[in-house]
């Protein structure tokens, strides 16, 4: 009998994570490392939102159980903030407040997926996603696109890889890891496919208020009312308050699959953190102030990035319309001599650019597409410059 069970023992770690492990411990260990792994803003949480927290801590009330669904009253600022944000009408009983986006996602494929259930999942895709449809014992059925399509996927894509065991569609924009945007138009029509093939979406929008260049990323239920009885809606405060390590997220949806995914949620963690549910009714019941003031620098740094990686020969870089990440091929990279190395893989040439000049990025084989980075500009300016100057020099040296 095996030690370990093959659901659990097949999880690949989180590539992201394991990069930005890596980098803190040789920073650690007192190399001058930057990394470009960490997909979380730099930006400290407002003090508004961290003096919530602290008056939460003193209530005795926040130190019990409580409802496994979420506080009602942050259930119902997140149903208000998702109609002032996107349009979409909910009531708060289509909320459930969870540990964090990604355990939102898991609870989203958890609820709706069967053995064997398919997944069409566009790729380049966030490395969770496979994972988490795997642990609910589904099939992750990658649909590439690439740099000619600006990293978004068709409808006749979706079409030609759907079967009778196609379930739900996972669908991003803005994007982790490209930052690609999907355009109103093209979104509209990715939801009417799904309605039409009688298929869930389950739509990350964690970034939803991080978009550049007059770029929108319309919530899907809104374009296409009729989805709305088949969507699952992931969001949460992680990207747009600077709120990564106080772990709050929600899973919006029909009535009926919030409950079941609630059931679940019972078993499995009761409740997410009082004192972090406070600190988001904080957040979301605020103004977008100081996440206009982060978007505006990370706007500045995605053009920087961008404008710089292009003059590395070798490397080609679409400019990203949403998120904090460039996603630039380095294919014109490989197999070429470098520094005694013959870098045959993003992978192996990721692995050179972090032992050669301490840099960290995420090599596209997390996800899902060899061949590219991805790189966080969710980190400050001068080391930013610095970080993909040491790339432009190290790479200027392929044979």
């Amino acid at each position: 009998m095996a030690r370990i069970s093959a659901r659990v023992g097949g999880i690949a770690e989180s590539a992201t994570l394991a990069v930005d492990a890596k980098a803190r411990a040789l920073k650690a260990a007192g190399r001058d490392v930057i990394g470009f792994g960490a997909g979380e803003p730099d930006f400290p949480t407002p003090p508004a939102i961290v003096a919530a927290a602290e008056r939460a801590c003193a209530e005795p009330k926040m130190h019990h159980y409580t409802p496994t669904a979420g506080l009602p009253e942050l259930r119902a600022a997140v149903a208000a903030a998702t109609l002032r944000n996107s349009g979409l009408r909910l009531e708060p009983s289509q909320v459930l407040v969870t540990n964090g986006g990604k355990q939102a996602v898991y609870e989203a494929f958890a609820t709706l997926l069967d053995p064997g259930d398919e997944v069409l999942l566009p790729a380049p895709y966030w490395t969770t996603y496979p994972e988490a449809i795997r642990l609910a014992g589904g099939v992750p059925v990658p649909v590439v696109a690439d740099a000619s399509t600006g990293y978004l996927v068709s409808t006749e894509q979706l079409e030609a890889a759907r079967t009778e065991r196609t379930k739900a569609l996972l669908y991003c924009s803005p994007s982790n890891p490209t930052g690609a945007v999907y355009p109103p138009d093209q979104a509209e029509a990715l939801a009417r496919w799904a309605v039409s093939a009688g298929v869930w979406v389950v739509s990350d929008e964690i970034y939803e208020h991080l978009v550049y260049d007059g770029a929108s990323a319309p919530s899907l239920p809104v374009l296409v009312p009729e989805l709305a009885d088949t969507c699952l809606i992931v969001n949460g405060v992680a990207k747009t308050y600077a709120m990564t390590g106080w772990r709050v997220g929600w899973l919006l949806g029909p009535a009926d699959a919030i409950a079941a995914a609630t059931n679940m949620q019972s078993h499995l963690c009761s409740n997410v953190a009082n004192v972090s549910q406070v600190a988001a009714l904080a957040a979301i019941s605020g103004d977008l102030s100081a996440a206009a003031e982060m978007r505006a620098a990370f706007d500045r740094r995605r053009r920087t990035m961008t404008r710089m990686l292009a003059e590395i020969p070798g490397v080609s870089c679409p400019e990203p319309k949403g998120a904090f990440y460039c996603y630039p091929s380095v294919r014109g990279l490989l197999d070429r001599p470098l520094r005694g190395h013959l870098p045959a893989s993003s992978l192996e040439l990721a692995e050179i650019a972090l032992e050669e000049v301490d840099v960290a990025v995420v090599p596209g084989e997390a996800f899902g597409t060899p061949g590219y980075f991805r790189l966080s500009y969710a980190l400050g300016d001068d080391d930013l410059i610095e970080g993909v100057s040491r790339l432009a020099k190290l790479f200027g040296e392929a044979g």
